[in-house]
């Protein structure tokens, strides 16, 4: 009687369970099921096109090709030829082997990738076959074909998801593709669409009977958006031109609008080089972190450097407002300025005026050290207390982006430093002054900016007191983005009447003072050049000084300006040399789309510069002879 009992209570109970879990998998799950893991079921993906990358004149950057993968679905693999398979991937056994537990670790109920993309002349004789290998199939992929060889720091690339991605998402698989670097990767989630799933019927014999649940549960692909980025193509090829030979970064800008004409790192690389399958072996040299060129590292957004002379016109603008100058005060210059208690204190000046008032108009133009060192004193020590007098300066500056991410739409950054009162009290352990950060008064000590915070600041001089958030993307599907944080205007904390005299000042310095030989007729440029100083290397366990840092800022023409505009050349010397003629040329290309009979030569020289012989000079031996051999 209790055997009997109990046997018909265990076929009523696993009875039961069967009936609950047929309940929980037709209605409760039946909007969220998915098939996936059904051995029985085969999922086909259709996986649309990448938007398509335009320049803000609808000149195609990024376009698709196609691209084919052969996957593999481990517990759906059966036993096979191996040999036979292997001469037709052409791989050999080993390589099979170390594929297939590859594919095993991800997940034996998932596809992944076993080999990516055949060569078109494989394809379709491979395709053929494919019938004979259960588990395996082709699947078409897109990817990313770059017309012009230029913008590569800005465009980035597509890689494959890696499995620890992949495992955790609920959208992406092992092997799939996505944005690694620039707007493909800030703007993946716009450029990659939706892809489409079809689930399918197939046998015992893993061939296709028709669709599961007649379709229900399959998706169909939507194709990415398009993106009209606000880069001028042609002033980014000119401006990569110019830069053959030398490392450093550009960056121009719109004022009236934020908009990024053209953002320049060199060295660079061709974009189609993180393309097809010599993807892996490209992207192990351009990445390596002994390579003294860095072609992946965008200068223009990731490098800091001391702002140098271009920095005197933050502190002019700050001392006027501040009301300790105006344009008519004046400070003798005695060959620099004398500082502090010892007397080899003294920061030497190359204005060539001695002994003689020097004015705001003057000393911008000539860029007197002596000036701005004055000006700094006195900015500082306003207040009677230094770091009262630190975190107001501090503030000011801040106001134009500097020492801070700017919030631009790429995913590269690098926030500079403009130091406070915490920053020195941490530093120093006895009391300090304006004399002990004497060297912030001309762009040099601590004070670390990027290209791009140079060039939103001269946007900001241009635009009278404000600026517009730096971005890259102008439309997204032909419609122009309306994101308030790119088209909102930030104020600075300087009043606008204070520019004029500045900007006057800056106007100078391309019609008499250091930038003047490097004037273009018809276009009123003004700017402020500069000069970084370098820091002492050892290479080979010998000291070596740098060649210091040429630098210009800039902006065109001065009233309704057009670019704005930050040249940094990495041991180019004076900013008169190298950053001013590079300037004048892209504005003059800007604005005039060509450059002049007239400044031709200016043109041809620059094209022609090189410093590579001084970048040699840096490299220890033992990594020269580790290239060489590479």
């Amino acid at each position: 009687m209790n055997r009997s009992f109990l046997l018909y209570f265990l076929i009523t109970l696993i009875g039961v369970l069967f009936i609950g879990r047929l309940f929980q998998l037709q209605i409760l799950n039946k909007d969220t099921y998915d098939p996936i893991h059904n051995a029985a079921v085969k999922i086909e993906y259709d996986y649309p096109e990448r938007g398509y990358v335009y320049d803000r004149n609808r000149k195609l950057l990024v376009a698709n090709q196609l691209s084919y993968d052969v996957m593999v679905q481990p517990n759906q693999v059966q036993s096979l030829d191996t040999l036979e398979f292997c001469n037709l991937l052409k791989i050999d056994k080993s390589d099979f082997l170390k594929r297939f537990e590859r594919a095993e670790h991800y997940a034996t109920y998932l596809p992944s990738v076993f080999l990516k993309q055949l060569a078109k002349e494989d394809f379709a004789y491979l395709q053929e076959k494919m019938h004979k290998y259960n588990g395996f199939y082709i699947q078409k992929r897109i990817i990313r074909n770059y017309p012009i060889n230029a913008a590569a720091n800005v465009l980035g690339y597509i890689g494959e998801v890696n499995e620890e991605k992949a495992k955790k998402s609920d959208y992406y698989q092992s092997g799939e593709l996505e944005g690694k670097d620039g707007v493909e990767k800030q703007y993946e989630d716009v450029l990659r669409g939706r892809k489409g799933k079809k689930y399918l019927n197939r046998n015992r014999f893993n061939k296709v009977t028709g669709s599961y649940k007649g379709g229900s549960f399959d998706t169909i692909s939507v194709n990415g958006k398009d993106l009209t980025l606000t880069i001028d193509i042609e002033l980014q090829l000119y401006a990569q031109q110019l830069m053959n030979g030398k490392r450093g970064g550009i960056v121009a800008i719109e004022p009236s609008t934020g908009e990024i004409l053209a953002l320049v790192t060199s060295p660079s690389y061709d974009p189609n080089m993180l393309v097809g399958r010599k993807r892996s072996l490209n992207s192990a040299s351009l990445m390596d972190p002994n390579n003294p060129e860095k072609p992946t590292y965008d200068r223009g957004l990731l490098a800091a450097y001391p702002p140098g002379s271009p920095f005197k016109i933050m502190n002019a603008l700050i001392g006027l407002q501040e009301n300790v100058i105006n344009e008519h005060s004046s400070f003798l210059c005695f060959g620099g300025y004398r500082y502090g208690s010892r007397a080899t204190a003294f920061m030497k000046c190359h204005c060539g005026i001695f002994n003689y008032p020097i004015q705001l108009k003057t000393a911008i133009a000539r860029s007197c050290n002596s000036y701005f060192s004055n000006t700094y004193k006195k900015i500082i020590e306003k207040n009677g207390k230094a770091t009262k007098g630190l975190d107001n300066w501090n503030a000011h500056i801040s106001s134009f982006g500097l020492g801070n991410y700017l919030g631009y739409d790429l995913p590269a950054g690098q926030k500079g430093l403009i130091p406070d009162a915490n920053y020195y009290n941490a530093k120093y352990r006895y009391p300090w002054g304006a004399s002990t950060t004497i060297s912030n008064a001309i762009g040099q000590g601590e004070v670390l900016t990027t290209p791009i915070q140079l060039a939103n600041f001269t946007a900001a001089i241009a635009n009278r007191g404000f600026f517009y958030t730096p971005h890259i993307v102008k439309k997204i599907n032909r419609k122009t983005i309306t994101n308030p944080n790119y088209t909102t205007k930030k104020q600075t904390t300087i009043n606008k009447e204070h520019f004029e005299p500045v900007i006057e000042a800056m106007h100078e310095v391309f019609k008499t003072g250091t930038g003047r030989w490097s004037q273009v007729e018809g276009i009123e440029i003004c700017g402020k050049t500069g000069t970084s100083e370098n820091s002492i290397k050892m290479v080979d366990g010998v000291k070596i000084q740098a060649e210091d840092h040429s630098i210009l800022i800039a902006f065109a023409p001065k009233d309704n300006p057009k670019i704005a505009i930050a040249v940094f050349v990495e041991n180019g010397g004076f900013g008169s040399t190298i950053a001013a003629p590079i300037t004048s040329l892209l504005i003059e290309k800007y604005i005039n789309g060509s450059i002049s009979d007239a400044n031709k030569l200016r043109e041809q020289n620059m094209l022609k510069m090189s410093l590579q012989e001084v970048y040699d000079k840096q490299i220890p031996k033992a990594k020269k002879v580790a290239s060489r051999k590479e």
